[in-house]
Order: C-alpha cells, then sequence, then structure tokens
C-alpha cells in the first residue's frame, strides 16, 4: 500500500526528532518516496542530512531553500498522498489550529488536500494542559488524525502520557489513512444538510436549530475518501468546502426536487438534513400584521424524502429524538425501508443541534446497533462512512 506513494513528513523541534529518522526510513523501505521538512528549531536535533542519507531525497528546512530547489510548498501540498507530522510539538499544534502558516511546514498543512496524521510529543504537563487539549480536539475536528502520544519515561526524566507514539503505529495510521483516502473512489455521494423553512409570510418561516454541522461534515469526509460529492443544504453559515457540488435550498419541498434529481446517478444518500414535519397550508404573501392577539396556522405535513425517493442506492437516515432514542430510530428505519439509521438524543447539550460534537447510535437493517461515544462530527462521519464502504462493497 505504501509502494509509489508520496508521504511529506513534518518533523518539529522534539528531542523525539530522532525518532522521526527511523520513520522515514522504514517508510522510505516499503516503497514511499518521503519528502521531510524540517522546522529550524528540528534541525538542532538532527542535521538535514541524516534524512537525506535516509530517503535519497531533498530535504526542506525553509521557504527560501525550497523555493530556490523548486519544491514549493504548493508543490509537496499538491503531490502529497499523506502529510505526517511526527513529532509534533505543542508549538506545532498551536499554529496548525490558528490557521497560522509562518514556516514551511504549516504553509504545506494548510495549502495540502491530502490526509493529514498528527503525531504529539512533549512533556506530559503540556499536553495535558487544556490550551493543547483544544486545540487538537479542534484539529480532529476539521479531519486531522491524532495519533498518540503514549505513556512512560519522558526526555526530562518524568513519566507521563507525551510520548511519541511507536514508529510502527505511525505507519499503521499512514496506512489507514491511505485506505480511507480512496475507499470511495468513484462513488457519487449525496449529502443533505441543515434545516428546512417553511414560509409564514415573507418575513417569518417554520424552522429547526439545525446548523448543518454534521451533513457538511459528512460531505468533507466522503471527499477526501475520493467520493463524488453533491451537498444539498438548506440555509446554512457554513463556509461552502471545496470540491465539492452544491445544491442550495430552503424548503421541504426544494429539498425533495433536487435529492431526486441527484440522486439519479448516486451510489449513497445520506439524509443529515433536519426536514421541517410541517409546513403552512396557505403562507401568506405580505407581512403579517400584529393586530389580534392570537394567530392560528394550519399546518400540512411536509413531503417525507427518504420514504419518496426512488433509486438502486443505499439510504441512510437521521433520528434526532427527545425520548426512546433507539426504539424511535429503528422504527423509521423500517417505515423509511433504510440501510443505516443514525439516531441521537438532542436533550444532550454536547450532542444537539448546534453542537461541534455528537454521541450517536447506529442502526442497521439487520438490527445491529452500535452506540458510539461523544465525539467530533467529523469523527462520527468517518464512523459512518466506514459502514457505508462495508455495503457499497458488499450491497445489503
Amino acid at each position: 500500500m505504501l509502494n509509489d506513494k508520496t508521504i511529506v513528513l513534518g518533523v518539529s523541534g522534539s528531542i523525539a526528532a530522532y525518532k522521526a529518522a527511523d520513520l522515514a526510513s522504514k517508510l522510505t523501505q516499503a516503497g514511499a518516496r518521503v519528502n521531510v521538512i524540517m522546522t529550524e528549531a528540528a534541525t538542532r536535533l538532527v542535521t538535514p542530512l541524516t534524512f537525506r542519507s535516509l530517503t535519497d531525497r531533498p530535504v526542506v528546512t525553509s521557504m527560501w531553500q525550497s523555493s530556490e530547489a523548486g519544491i514549493g510548498h504548493i508543490t509537496l501540498a499538491d503531490t502529497a498522498d499523506i502529510v505526517a507530522i511526527a513529532p509534533a510539538t505543542a508549538n506545532t499544534i498551536a499554529r496548525l489550529a490558528a490557521g497560522i502558516a509562518d514556516d514551511m511546514l504549516t504553509a504545506t498543512v494548510l495549502a495540502t488536500r491530502a490526509p493529514i496524521i498528527i503525531a504529539p510529543a512533549m512533556h506530559a504537563n503540556m499536553f495535558s494542559n487544556p490550551v493543547t487539549r483544544d486545540n487538537l480536539a479542534r484539529l480532529k475536528a476539521r479531519g486531522f488524525t491524532i495519533v498518540g502520544p503514549g505513556r512512560g519515561r519522558l526526555a526530562s526524566g518524568d513519566s507521563g502520557e507525551g510520548r511519541l507514539a511507536e514508529v510502527e503505529q505511525i505507519i499503521d495510521a499512514v496506512r489507514e489513512a491511505l485506505k480511507r483516502s480512496a475507499d470511495l473512489s468513484g462513488k457519487r455521494i449525496v449529502v443533505t444538510a441543515g434545516g428546512t423553512q417553511e414560509a409564514i409570510d415573507p418575513a417569518r418561516y417554520i424552522g429547526n436549530r439545525s446548523s448543518g454541522k454534521m451533513g457538511f461534515a459528512l460531505a468533507e469526509a466522503a471527499r477526501d475518501r475520493g467520493a463524488m460529492v453533491t451537498l444539498i443544504t438548506a440555509p446554512s453559515h457554513l463556509p461552502e468546502p471545496d470540491g465539492i457540488a452544491i445544491v442550495r435550498v430552503r424548503t421541504a419541498a426544494e429539498m425533495k426536487a433536487a435529492v431526486a434529481e441527484a440522486v439519479k446517478q448516486a451510489s449513497v444518500l445520506i439524509m443529515a438534513a433536519a426536514v421541517a414535519d410541517y409546513q403552512p397550508k396557505s403562507p401568506a404573501t405580505s407581512k403579517i400584521k400584529k393586530q389580534s392577539p392570537g394567530l392560528t396556522l394550519e399546518l400540512v405535513r411536509t413531503p417525507d424524502i427518504l420514504s419518496e425517493v426512488k433509486g438502486s442506492f443505499i439510504k441512510v437516515g437521521f433520528a434526532a429524538e427527545s425520548e426512546d432514542v433507539v426504539a424511535n430510530a429503528q422504527k423509521k428505519l423500517k417505515q423509511k425501508g433504510l440501510d443505516l439509521m443514525v439516531a441521537n438524543d438532542i436533550t444532550e447539550p454536547e450532542s444537539g443541534f448546534g453542537a461541534d460534537t455528537n454521541k450517536v447510535t447506529i442502526i442497521d437493517k439487520q438490527g445491529k446497533v452500535e452506540s458510539l461515544p461523544l465525539m467530533s462530527k467529523r469523527e462520527v462521519a468517518e464512523r459512518i462512512l466506514d459502514r457505508v464502504v462495508g455495503m457499497v462493497e458488499n450491497p445489503p
């Protein structure tokens, strides 16, 4: 799997930098092209010549040197199949979390579309600091893979969590990332996101609190795994992700029409949108004035998109529940004829609408129930897609 792959190995200024030499050597022996980028601090611990000798390739240590050699950060970013930073110091992690690109390594990471692996290495107190934990959580939410750190004796002589993960563990993570980055290659996936809005009058609507974050995370994760993705989104303030076809809709009826068109050549439909269940029967054509002490609206059902859409593709639904979560989700799975249902309890503050994290239960049509712990929505997306990949390879 590593043969003929291009791996950018970032080495930052931790005493564990010497272990990166072994990592570079093993990746090269496995047939990979290893392009090493060293921070200035890293060069004070291990010489660039060491990595050049092990990889038989130039080692980049600064913006100026790389430009002179014709291997700028855009070239490195575009040609990389994987970017792995091992070791990653607290400083490097903080700059990446803040989106700072002030050296060759951070600039390459921000410019690449390849999967990114971070292997932290630092003193236990630095790793346990809430700032470091928060920065790592931000990177995980953006789709970075975090490997380690391990626990044991540190360079300071203390013992604790902060040791660089073992080289074989990092290589396993590289292999898994390479596998994931291509396991949906050539597949067309349609994802819906956000909460639909059903007009009451030109100024008001019936809606819900969905932010669209779960659907956007699914779309980005599917794209990064090689899929051709169409994201059909109700109004959302989230930025449009690159490399994804975006279709913007407002109402349930508009979403239904967009889905029906998009799934004609699709392998998978993932309905993460929170579609309004009801809409006003007769929306007012002008703004309703505040005249009487009360207002009565007659509501009618909106289309049930998942139940009504036709085609031979895998169907994944979401169930946002406030009670009897699993039982209600199982009932919906059967009613709508789904292959997979993802349920979550919206009464949990860290798992409800607008949160960056989610705690879900995945249920399949065979009756298997898998409850996941609280994790970032990107991590939830990857776990859902792991199940989808299995279905694509072995249709239910």
